[in-house]
């Protein structure tokens, strides 16, 4: 029998590769410091598909996911619709997901660096 395959499905490819290709300057500031294995040797993926979801980026060796949100993010709407993204990629496929504001990355970059180090530690010691 044939399994399932759930990440970076073929349907999405396209989507994805437009994604890498039209990164915002939050996501391309951010890509300069996670790219390369910079952050305590981790390694992350941008536009990392996972279900029906493709992620900004992604360590699968933690099973973790960094969001950066925009404006479309901060309606009720687009919050609940985030909330439930979120709890399904937790609930399906174990993975946590950090969130910012675009302007965290320009204004205090050391922040999330910070938050994905101590998840990184949560993660392994668990």
């Amino acid at each position: 029998m044939k399994e399932e395959q759930l990440y970076n499905l073929p349907q999405y490819k396209g989507f994805r590769r437009d994604l890498r290709n039209g990164m915002t300057p939050a996501e391309i500031s951010l890509w300069q410091i996670l790219k390369g294995r910079q952050v305590d040797g981790l390694k992350f993926r941008r536009q990392f598909g996972v279900g029906p979801y493709i992620l900004d980026f992604y360590c699968p060796a933690l099973k973790l996911a960094v969001e950066l949100d925009g404006q479309v993010h901060f309606s009720d709407e687009a919050r609940a619709y985030d909330d439930e993204r979120d709890a399904y990629l937790l609930r399906e496929h174990g993975i946590r997901v950090l969130r910012y504001e675009n302007r965290i990355v320009f204004d205090w970059p050391s922040l999330i660096l910070d938050e994905i180090r101590e998840a990184a530690r949560d993660i392994l010691s668990e």
